[in-house]
């Protein structure tokens, strides 16, 4: 499992130029899901970013988590994260989960990630468009295997 973590100021989904869901303050969360991919792995993964501790205090030290700023995650299917480019030039995505089982997983981390902050969501299996206001920048990949986080 592969997380792109984004500290943002804000930021949106838009589908066929509509805004589909929005954050304020907060992450994205691109999340690519694995065949074999776990709960243990989302777990471990779900509960590393909710206490990371990557926005700013008063002295400016990255000290406090989304509970703390009472932030907001977007949180966006992203199976091209999978992508393995080792032959040729276009990335084959062998490697990333069946969709119906991606997305009752996805299902599974989007409720869970409801203990650390609100929660919205991009539509799974759509084209779509997302903006943001970078804040930082601070960009973070985070990969979970076997239920365990991977270093």
């Amino acid at each position: 499992m592969k997380v792109v973590l984004q500290r943002v100021k804000s930021a949106n989904v838009t589908i066929e130029e509509i805004i589909f869901s929005e954050i304020q303050q907060g992450m994205v969360l691109l999340w690519g899901i694995k065949r074999d991919d776990t709960i243990k792995d989302a777990d471990v993964l779900i509960k590393k970013i909710g206490n990371m501790r990557v926005f700013s205090d008063d002295f400016g030290k990255m000290n406090k988590s989304i509970k703390d700023i009472d932030g907001q995650f977007l949180l966006v299917s992203q199976f091209t994260l999978l992508g393995n480019i080792s032959k040729g030039n276009r990335p084959s995505f062998i490697d990333a989960e069946e969709p119906i089982r991606a997305e009752k997983i996805l299902s599974y981390i989007s409720k869970e990630l409801t203990t650390y902050a609100e929660v919205s969501e991009g539509k799974f299996g759509a084209n779509m468009n997302i903006s943001l206001e970078n804040d930082g920048p601070v960009t973070i990949v985070l990969e979970s295997e076997n239920g365990q986080l991977k270093i």
